[in-house]
């Protein structure tokens, strides 16, 4: 029986497996700064906040700082609350999203806003977006400072960006890129540009993880797009369609818009503008990214970026480290959820 190949060529399926045992004993520190700092004397915030925090999430921005530094054989502990202040970041962004998306469900359970209410969400999101600055100023390292605040507010950028761009049918694949590349990829860059700052590695060292972070970053979002167009809730986490029914222009929808006729080009136009949102018209829509190529192209980008993300780690000597983080880039474009 011959092995299987995914798609970036390696004999068997990635996994995040090598990564996870990478970064298993550090992960606990970060969980237990993540536990401690969750707590609050008012009963809904962790209560919340744990919901959300211990729903099965992979992790990977946390995990990727660890991974980096470990990369560069980092000995200290300082990386361990800055990639807590990471996590508190990405869970903050989570909650405020679910609240603007209307989100029912989030890691596939009930989304938190339906629960305690989206005014709680909102605030909740920014008790831990304020634990997270807590965290960088007792690092003490203004360069961290500096790079995790730029992230949060790129970041907001970004998810403004999306909604100026929702149900706006002649959204482009260039604008697409500069939404993902904020809201998705600034944090994945972040992650991994702050352990070579902590393990005082150099510019050279800081450049080349951000590169491999912002790539990873695209390369994961790509697949995140593709997946609501060929994936279920069971598997993904959330509902299926959920992107089709925002009037989300994600690249799978940009592609098929472009190469659609008249009248596919109409249908896109009533569907981003939510008046084709029936279970019909999203197997409608499924019908035309699949036969237009576009998923497949959404894919084959994805492949691209998450190659210029394991070329980035080219200058770092072999290992395990290494080889843990280039799996996880495989991983991004082979998964399934």
């Amino acid at each position: 029986m011959s092995a299987t190949v995914h798609p970036l060529g390696r004999p068997s399926a990635p996994g995040l497996e090598p990564i996870i045992a990478l970064t298993a004993s550090g992960m606990n520190a970060v969980n237990a700064v993540i536990l401690e700092r969750m707590q609050s004397k008012v009963a809904m915030i962790p209560e919340l906040a744990g919901h959300l925090i211990a729903g099965g999430g992979k992790r990977m921005r946390p995990m990727l700082t660890l991974a980096s530094a470990a990369l560069l054989d980092y000995p200290g502990a300082r990386h361990h609350k800055l990639a807590a202040a990471v996590e508190f970041i990405h869970t903050a962004t989570l909650l405020h999203d679910d609240v603007v998306d209307g989100s029912a469900t989030r890691r596939g359970k009930r989304a938190a806003n339906l629960i305690w209410g989206n005014s709680a969400s909102v605030l909740v999101g920014d008790f831990l977006f304020s634990r997270a600055f807590e965290l960088m100023v007792e690092d003490g390292s203004l360069k961290v400072l500096k790079i995790l605040s730029h992230a949060s507010a790129v970041i907001a950028e970004g998810e403004v960006d999306q909604l100026t761009a929702q149900r706006r049918v002649e959204t482009s694949e260039d604008h697409y890129l500069a939404i993902i590349n904020a809201k998705t990829a600034e944090l994945f860059a972040a992650a991994c540009r702050i352990a070579p700052v902590v393990a005082e590695a150099g510019e050279a060292a800081e450049d080349s993880l951000e590169t491999f972070g912002r790539n990873l970053g695209i390369a994961f979002q790509l697949v995140d797009d593709a997946l609501d167009y060929a994936s279920d809730s069971a598997t993904m986490g959330k509902g299926r369609g959920d992107d089709f029914r925002d009037g989300k222009m994600t690249l799978p929808v940009i592609l098929a818009v472009a190469r659609g006729s008249a009248e596919d080009r109409a249908f896109w136009a009533a569907a981003m503008a939510g008046e084709r949102a029936s279970d019909d018209d999203l197997a409608l829509a499924t019908r035309l990214i699949h036969s237009s190529g576009a998923l497949d192209d959404t894919m084959e980008r994805a492949r691209l970026y998450a190659r210029r993300a394991i070329d980035a780690l080219a200058p770092f000597p072999a290992g395990r480290a290494k080889a843990a983080m280039t799996e996880a880039a495989e991983f991004a474009v082979a998964r399934r959820y």
